[in-house]
């Protein structure tokens, strides 16, 4: 081989490594706005958390991050536009326990697989998961509760948002373990079910803390126990299922950051570090403690490890009640 070739092959070389870190630059100084896509009404919890983490990491990365709403299909809709988009570069995604974990199982046929397609950045929060009662009802504890439920003659109806969500796995894994006769009483969202509960059309649900919180406050939700492991800051005189004799029961909704597969290490890793700065921040901290949300900040390695063991241990139940949804 010619000198001329040698030199010219280690010149091709030089230039695709400067190419090479010229992208890499240019990815990392690129400031257009990220888009950020909830699968959520705006308002409602999911919504506040994604524009109160958004707001934080902007500031981080010096980069603008809009809100995009795209509800409905729990959840499908927003996962389906992210993980399908042909520009997917500046998305990101609220990847939730319905995408990650639940909806593998109550649906035969989804537009997208979550580990093919999508990413994991870190976990954003958990909701926990509180037992209400209607004021109506004349229960004031765990115990009372489940005496109550045993005598009502065929069995206590219990609302949720709609089949598959949280709040109905939730109650169905504690039919499970209680042996309690309930049948579900399925809403379109979160505002109506309350609503029948405060009015004693139906007796009780689980309600996630950022939706419940203002009703059980104002006294128009009786709380009898916290699905968690320990109490709530925002609810300390709320006792857990756990210490009223339901062992090792605990039950949540979750979310974290979600990416198109195709992001590269180093970009996840950036977005990693602004969104544990922004978990960590005052303004974030002060506004999740009064939605009742608690941080789960973490690596992306740990949200896989997290979402794998959800995916695992809500399939197990949908499989046993046999829930689909389609």
């Amino acid at each position: 081989m010619s000198r001329f070739n040698l030199s010219r092959r280690a010149a091709l070389c030089t230039a695709a490594v400067a190419l090479s870190g010229l992208s890499l630059t240019a990815m990392a100084q690129d400031k257009r706005p990220l888009e950020w896509v909830v699968g959520m009404s705006a308002g409602g919890g999911t919504d506040i958390v994604a524009r109160t983490v958004a707001d934080q990491m902007g500031k981080t990365l010096n980069q603008t991050i809009v809100v995009v709403n795209k509800p409905g299909a729990a959840h499908n809709i927003a996962a389906d536009y992210v993980a399908r988009s042909s520009t997917p570069a500046n998305l990101l995604l609220t990847g939730d326990y319905a995408v990650l974990a639940t909806n593998p199982w109550l649906y035969s046929k989804l537009s997208y697989n979550a580990d093919r397609d999508l990413s994991s950045v870190g976990m954003l929060v958990r909701f926990p998961l509180i037992l209400v009662v209607s004021p109506k009802l004349p229960v004031k504890n765990f115990k009372e509760f489940v005496a109550w439920a045993k005598a009502q003659p065929g069995g206590a109806n219990y609302a949720s948002p709609g089949a598959g969500a949280p709040h109905h796995l939730a109650m169905e894994l504690l039919r499970q373990r209680t042996g309690l006769n309930m049948t579900h009483v399925p809403y379109r969202g979160v505002t109506p079910a309350i609503q029948d509960i405060m009015g004693g059309q139906v007796p009780f649900m689980f309600v996630e803390s950022a939706g419940g919180m203002p009703n059980i406050v104002g006294g128009n939700l009786r709380a009898i126990g916290v699905a968690s492991a320990k109490r709530m800051d925002t609810l300390p005189e709320v006792p857990t299922l756990m210490e009223q004799g339901l062992k090792d029961f605990e039950a949540f909704a979750w979310q974290g950051l979600s990416v198109h597969s195709s992001t590269p290490p180093a970009e996840i890793q950036r977005l990693n570090n602004a969104l544990q700065a922004a978990l960590n921040s005052t303004p974030v901290k002060a506004r999740f403690q009064a939605l009742g949300v608690e941080a789960m900040p973490g690596t992306p390695e740990q949200m896989n490890t997290f979402a794998k063991a959800e995916r695992e241990r809500w399939g197990k139940l949908i499989k046993e009640i046999g829930l689909k949804i389609d």
